[in-house]
């Protein structure tokens, strides 16, 4: 029979251990909270080796006395619970046991100053076991240094990856704890070499900037939105500045980085109409609510949170995205004009035949044979090359002047496809199919398109969809609002759902698909947002089809319409698969192609 008995000091650390410090990186993110925790204005961060060998963080944060520190190397010890009330915490962490779990997988330095006339103390631990404490000269604040991780234990540290891949991951550690707190300066070292420097007393706009990438400054809106005791800020790029991984999204909650489902699908669903779906925006959210309405104890790092009311969380994240963007009306992700011209000094290369030479026009003063059938082949071949590939009308009565619209006035089209503007201060070209795709689609929604694609198409033979009980009872309680969708549905019977109707514009697909998806839709997000979604793409579609297509002549009245309604339409800047509608070539830079700059 099995014994019970009590685990030894050094292998409860070690258990420890194996929750807090998974990685070195998960170890830096423990000593930076601290660091952060304390107050800090500065906090310096030395690696070695990706961390493996040398994890060392400085702050000049309040300190901890000579008892702080013992206690502070006791297990479930922490400074930052006041009281009992483990749901109302407000600091990035509480993990009593962060330094003495570090302590027992690795050799921990710990030395630290008061503000005073104090001097400093130092403790060193190695993998548990107390070396030596003493006097320490260091300036008021903290500093910690760990080395060695996890050299006595070996089966841990032979599944860590390569010193590269543990550098990055205490990288975007920093990285993201920098972004949380704009006004702490944060500077990083990896083997000597400063890879990290952001100065404190930064504006949110600015370290997101920095830290992210520098174009959001120019192609990035700024989020503010409040409601209620709950706010939302950040920057948000614009849908033309996508990339194709969802690593640029940085989401924070009461200031501390998560990675949470509900928070990446609401970004996603204010994003729905915008972008290509293998693409993602870029983006830093900052959501701020009560403590009491968020619950961060659900897992041991804190990366993922549990909102007491999600429905209202992503729907808040939702329409305060979308806001931002709609305020933002035409803009749309300008690349550099350079690359774009960076072959203007290549000399155009004929296709067709070298010309005669001009010498060979006027031998003669009379108009010999010879020399009339060579000017019929010099007036052919100017025809042929000199004649434009594209084509410019003459507007009709006098045109508007350019400098009254910010999309300028029609001057031609380009391959059937483009149109050429002249705006006040440059060439504007668009691409008439994807800046009408856009129109259609907003013209769609503000007709009431919505309320006309959620009608229902009732089943000749109702569909029974077997489900589990509990997802049939949140269906059953969202059936009301379903039902506004035009989806009609009813219990039936314990662990089934039965479909009388579903939207017309849904008509004929894969009923079941569609009821199981809403259902896990449901028991994620605790609100029936999918199905709006889905008939959201569904428009977009329907826009796509019904849009200007490339290579249609369009009249020069034809043309200045769609600026004009570009001009009035928000979101026009990028069509419904989040590429940019118009792009402009700024005047200046015309200039520089013909040197008069």
């Amino acid at each position: 029979m099995p014994v019970i008995r009590r685990l030894p000091e050094t292998l409860v650390n070690r258990i420890a251990a194996g929750e807090v410090v998974e990685r070195p990186a998960a170890a830096l993110k423990e000593l930076v909270e601290n660091a952060i925790d304390a107050g800090s204005s500065s906090i310096a961060v030395r690696l070695a080796e990706g961390g493996l060998g040398l994890i060392e963080v400085t702050d000049d944060g309040c300190g901890m006395t000579r008892a702080d520190m013992a206690l502070a190397l006791e297990r479930h010890a922490t400074s930052k619970l006041p009281d009992e009330a483990i749901e109302l915490v407000a600091t990035l962490g509480f993990r009593g046991e962060a330094l003495p779990s570090i302590a027992s997988v690795a050799r921990l330095t710990l030395e630290s100053r008061v503000r005073g006339p104090d001097g400093g103390w130092q403790m060193v631990v190695d993998h548990g076991q107390l070396l030596s404490e003493g006097p320490a000269a260091l300036p008021p604040g903290t500093r910690i240094r760990v080395e060695d991780l996890f050299g006595k234990v070996p089966a841990r540290r032979k599944f860590l990856r390569s010193a590269r891949s543990e550098y990055a991951a205490c990288l975007d550690v920093v990285r993201r704890l920098a972004m949380a707190r704009p006004e702490v300066g944060f500077t990083l070292e990896h083997d000597g070499r400063r890879v990290l420097a952001v100065q404190g007393g930064q504006s949110l706009a600015d370290r997101v900037a920095q830290l992210v990438a520098r174009e959001l400054a120019s192609d990035g809106v700024v989020i503010d939105l409040e409601r209620g005791e709950t706010r939302l800020t950040g920057v948000a790029g614009l849908p033309t500045f996508n990339r194709g991984v969802a690593d640029h999204q940085y989401l924070f909650v009461n200031g501390r980085p998560v990675k949470d489902r509900l928070l990446v699908g609401a970004v996603r669903g204010a994003y729905a109409d915008m972008l290509a779906r293998d693409r993602h925006a870029v983006l830093a959210l900052f959501l701020d609510l009560p403590p009491q309405e968020v619950d961060v104890n659900v897992h041991p790092a804190k990366t993922e949170v549990r909102f007491r009311d999600p429905a209202f969380v992503r729907g808040f994240i939702v329409s305060g995205l979308r806001h931002a963007l709609d305020s933002e009306g035409r803009r749309t992700a300008q690349a550099p004009a350079a690359p774009a011209m960076a072959n203007w000094q290549s000399e155009p290369i004929s296709r067709h035949d070298p010309a005669p030479a001009l010498g060979s026009l006027f031998t003669n003063p009379a108009p010999t044979a010879a020399v009339r059938e060579a000017g019929q082949q010099w007036r052919s071949y100017e025809a042929s090359v000199l004649a434009p590939a594209a084509r410019a009308e003459v507007a009709e009565a006098a045109p508007e002047p350019a400098a009254s619209h910010p999309l300028g006035v029609a001057r031609g089209q380009v391959a059937g496809t483009y149109i050429v503007a002249e705006a006040e201060d440059g060439l504007v070209i668009v691409d008439q199919h994807a800046a009408h795709e856009r129109l259609v689609l907003e013209r769609l929604k503000a007709a009431g398109a919505q309320g006309a694609m959620s009608a229902s198409q009732a089943l000749l033979i109702p569909e029974v969809v077997e489900l589990d009980e509990p997802d049939c009872d949140r269906l059953a309680e969202a059936a009301p609002q379903l039902a506004e969708h035009g989806l009609a549905l009813e219990r039936f019977g314990p662990d089934a759902m039965l479909v009388r109707a579903v939207p017309a514009a849904l008509a004929g697909g894969n009923v079941q698909a569609l009821v199981r998806d809403i259902a896990d839709d449901l028991a994620q997000n605790g609100a029936a947002l999918l199905l709006g979604e889905r008939l959201d793409h569904v428009l977009a579609t329907m826009a796509c089809h019904g849009s200007v297509r490339a290579g249609r002549v369009l009249s020069v009245a034809e043309m200045n319409a769609l600026l004009r309604e570009m001009e009035r339409t928000p979101r026009s800047g990028q069509c419904n698969h989040g590429r940019p509608t118009w792009v402009k070539l700024a005047l200046e830079d015309v200039e520089k192609l013909f040197g008069r700059r």
